[in-house]
Order: structure tokens, then sequence, then C-alpha cells
């Protein structure tokens, strides 16, 4: 694998550092002269509509961007990556995530560092399939012959962010019968509320852990396992002995995990693992094993659809030019407003409820992947990198954050996702409420886009100094994303297309999206101050002195 290209070195960097210096946004006068920016700057992406015209670029910002891109490899990168070089320099591994989502019979076969990737894939998967249909149908019972109600899936990062999106994107898709709960955090509140209201005897816990040794996952698996013990041994239903016990765990435990001897050791039975590699990042896994509570509440053949509306934006990325290439634009529009217009920040603003989580999800996808200070050859990094990503659903941001993104003095771009069919199309005194809602979606971006001068303030009879306090200045950027539904196979869609958003600006920024030893240290610290909170005198006077008096206080004020 190659060097990564510096980009403030390329021609391209100091054209755009050019056009930069020589924009004056003006998007109102764009628009009025430009009668063809809308439909050039429109794009397909498989079932998706994406609109760019209301960012702050001209044609030639658009061009110098691909340029960009051209001259920092980020076509050949991908190649790379779905080739399987080992683009995940630091920990020597193959970024092979899209290779999750190749159908059957894919050609050429995919073969990485001596393994058959395809049929390795479709064996897990096919595996995934049988066991959602056996707990789905009621074949797969609890220990007293019960057909499984609930699903709890243990686990954490990409483990739990990736499978609850997706699960409250498709709920209103839920079809046997089984609700899914979502436990990751180690603050014991976490297991305890998940578990609230459940039946033992219809519970059925996924553990995932890809090492079986992630202390978060763990903890809770150990505390879910005595939830269970204790709720079975109070209803007479197991009698407290050691084997009763592990008759419990086999019928009410598996795991998504590949040390089948960890797994056996807590007493799951090894059959009931689902595997994953290590060349699947965490944030990258919704698509493999770590999806099996998803197959099993909306069924195999939804989550198959899942998986190949993921392929087809691949196929969209591997066979387009940069130049109609969504991901890739999307991507190159963040370098320009990170590292040439100051937005430090970036809002994703899902106008569906479905998509409350997204936006969540896409904090670890994009700033564990690109929260970088060096490159993938380990210098340092010539330019910022990395946004921050958050948002909320519409309409509820509109009444908390809006303001800041209309009329405060921080560049926040916006992505506002829409979909035309509701999952529930409900009418309010005969008025459509989704077309309603739609309304508001559309209303922003024009808001944000074209704002409102002084004079059309004076116009509506304001004056003084509430001119200036009901003037926005407008020219505030925004992507529309829209669909006709959102469908496992959209869903799949929106999430491949930002992780290739995500691919786009770690290769201009040369840097290794794929790894994340930024979370290390802190576990590792948390180890050691774990026995001063125990109370080992020796571990207390090892803190400095700002850690010590937050644990005596700790120590103070603990109640039990």
């Amino acid at each position: 694998m190659s060097a990564p290209i510096d980009p403030t070195s390329t021609p391209a960097w100091s054209e755009l550092t050019a056009l930069r210096d020589s924009l004056r946004p003006d998007l109102r006068t764009w628009f009025a002269e430009d009668a063809g920016r809308v439909e050039r700057m429109s794009l397909p992406l498989v079932d998706l509509h994406v609109d760019l015209s209301k960012n702050l670029v001209t044609d030639d910002v658009l061009a110098a961007l691909v340029r960009l891109a051209e001259q920092t490899g980020v076509a050949e990168r991908f190649a790379e990556m779905l080739a399987g070089v080992h683009l995940n320099t630091s920990e020597d591994r193959a970024v092979l995530h899209t290779a999750l989502r190749r159908p059957a019979g894919a050609s050429p076969a995919l073969e990485v560092d001596g393994q058959q990737i395809d049929s390795d894939v479709q064996a897990v998967l096919e595996k995934l399939s049988t066991f959602a249909d056996r707990v789905r149908s009621g074949e797969w019972q609890g220990v007293t012959g019960k057909k499984v109600t609930h699903v709890v899936n243990i686990g954490i990062g990409g483990s739990d962010l990736g499978p609850v999106m997706v699960y409250e994107a498709l709920k209103p898709l839920a079809d046997a019968g089984i609700e899914a709960r979502f436990v990751s955090n180690i603050d014991p509140t976490d297991i305890a509320q998940k578990t609230s209201g459940l039946d033992p005897e219809t519970t059925l816990f996924i553990v995932a852990s890809k090492t079986f040794t992630t202390l978060e996952t763990l903890t809770n698996a150990r505390l879910a396992r005595d939830w269970l013990w204790d709720g079975l041994t109070s209803a007479g239903i197991i009698d407290g002995t050691d084997a009763a016990k592990t008759d419990a765990v086999a019928h009410h435990f598996v795991a998504v995990s590949t040390a089948l001897d960890k797994v056996e050791a807590f007493g799951i039975d090894p059959t009931n693992a689902f595997g994953f590699w290590d060349w699947v990042g965490g944030r990258y896994s919704v698509d493999s094993a770590i999806g099996l509570s998803l197959a099993i509440v909306f069924g195999p053949s939804a989550f198959r659809e899942l998986l190949a509306g993921f392929h087809a934006v691949d196929e969209h990325v591997a066979s387009t030019p940069v130049a109609q290439n969504v991901p890739f634009l999307m991507g190159l529009l963040n370098v320009w407003y990170s590292n040439f217009l100051g937005a430090q920040s970036h809002a994703v603003l899902p106008y569906a409820q479905q998509l409350n989580r997204f936006p969540a999800y896409l904090q670890q996808l994009t700033m564990e992947s690109n929260g970088k200070s060096v490159r993938w050859d380990g210098t340092p990094v010539t330019t910022d990198t990395g946004e921050v990503f958050w948002g909320e659903p519409g309409t509820n941001g509109q009444h908390a954050f809006y303001q800041l993104i209309h009329q405060g003095t921080r560049l926040i771009p916006a992505d506002f996702i829409a979909f035309v069919n509701p999952a529930y199309p409900l009418e309010d005194g005969g008025r459509d409420v989704h077309g309603l809602f739609l309304a508001n979606f559309l209303a922003q971006t024009k808001a944000l886009a074209f704002g409102k001068t002084a004079e059309e303030v004076e116009a509506e009879g304001t004056t003084g100094a509430l001119v200036a306090a009901r003037t926005f200045p407008g020219n505030r950027p925004t992507t529309s994303i829209f669909a006709a539904s959102l469908t496992p196979s959209v869903l799949g869609q929106l999430i491949a297309l930002y992780e290739h958003i995500t691919f786009t600006q770690g290769t201009v920024w040369g840097i290794n999206s794929f790894d994340q030893w930024g979370v290390e240290l802190g576990k590792q610290l948390a180890l050691q101050i774990a026995p001063a909170i125990e109370g080992d005198a020796e571990a207390l006077e090892a803190q400095d002195a700002s850690t010590r008096a937050l644990l005596e206080y700790y120590s103070a004020h603990r109640s039990s």
C-alpha cells in the first residue's frame, strides 16, 4: 500500500484555497441566475434522491473537489479496500465490511490472506438465518418449552449502536411477536431497566463480543445470567443446582463471538455462537452476525434485503466516476466545509422518527473513524480532521437547536433525510399529518438556504431593533436526501452512504479510518482505578491528586 498523499501539497488544494478566498456565497442569486443548478446537483443513489444544490459550492468548487479526490487516490484506495488490501495499517488487517453484503455466488470469488471470504460469510449468514427462523417459529424454546417473546442484545459500541438503530428504524416491520431490547452501558441501571417486566421463561439473551472479553458486555452478561437464574429459581422452575443452571443458560443464551472456548466457559453451547472476523470493525458490523437480533425480529428475508441495500451502494461507489459518485461527493463537501470554510460540526436531521438513533449511530461511525491526528504511516496529519456529528429527528430539533443553525455565528452544514410515504399514515381533521411533517422538512432547508432579508422583514411591518432580530442571513448549507419509503434496503443504502462518506474524508486526509486506539487508554486506566474504588489503599495512593480526591468523595458518600 502506498504512503498517504499530503492533500495540502496537491494542485487541487491550492485551487480550492483560491476559490475559498474569492467565494461570496449567495444562494439566492445562484438559484435565480442558474436555472439548471438543481438538475445538475441532484443525483440518484439507488433508491435515494440526493439534492446537493443548497450547498455553498459553485461548479468550479465541485470540479476542484473532484480533482482533489483524484489527486489523493480516493477511488484507487476504495478498490484496494474491496480487494482486501490491509488498509488498517496499525493492526495489519484488511477492511472488508463490504464483503458482508456481497451476494451469494458473487464473481469473481473473494479470497484474502488465504481465506475464502465469500463462502465463510455465506455460511455464517445461513446459520444466522436458520437460527432466526427457529426462534421466530417457536421451534427454539426456553427451558420450560415456551416460545421466545423478547430478545435482549448485550453489547457495546458497534455491537449495540448498529442493532438498536436498525431496530428502531424498522420496528413497524416486526412480524413475529418478538420485541428486542438492548443493553450496553455498564451502569447497572441499564440492565435493571431492560430486564424489568420480562419473563425469564420467554427471554433470549444475545451476548455480542468478538473476543468475549469486553468488560462492559461480559459484566452485563453475568448480571443477565444471574437475573435468569434468580427468576427461574424463585418461580420453582429450576432447583438451583449447577446442572439446572447450565441447562437454563443453554436455552436462554447465545453468542456472537469467535472465542468459542470463552463462550463455552460462560455456559453457552458453542454451536449457538455466531462468528465474525477481525477484518470487520465494530462500527461497520451491523450487517454481520451482530445483526442476529434483527434477523430474529424482522426475519432473514428482511435482513438480506438490508444487506442488498448496502451492496447496491457499494456497487455505485465502485463503478461511478467521482463527479457523479454520491458518497464521494458528500465526503468531499465535508472536506470543503471542515478544511476551507471552518465548520467544526455537522448536523444530521432525519425527518423520520424511526431514525431517532441514526445520528447517534453516525457519531461512532464518523468520529471513531476519523478522529485521528496521525496518518496511516504514523506521520502527523497536515490539516484538521473529523467533525462533531450530531442531530435529532425533526421536528423536535426545530424547537431545540435550529436557532443556532439559522442565526448563530457558526457554520453548521446539515443533512436532511425524509421519506415520501410514512409507516403510519394518519390524518388530523382531514389533513395528512405526514404531509404537514414534510412541509417542515422542505421549509427548513429553504429557510436555511435563502434566509429573510431586512427589507422583507420591514415589508411585513416590523421596525426598529426587531428588524435585525427577525432577519435570517441564509446561505446555511444543507443536503436533502429523499426516498419513497424507509424499507430495509433503503436503510442499508443510507448506512452504506455514510460509511463511504467517512471513507472518502479519511482517504483525503491520509488517515486510517479503521482503528480506534483512542478508546483504549481510558479502558486500561479504569482497570487500574477499580481496585481503589473497592478499597485498595495502594491503588488509591497511585492516583493523581484529582482522581484521589474524587475517589475519597465517592467513599464518603457511598451509602452501601
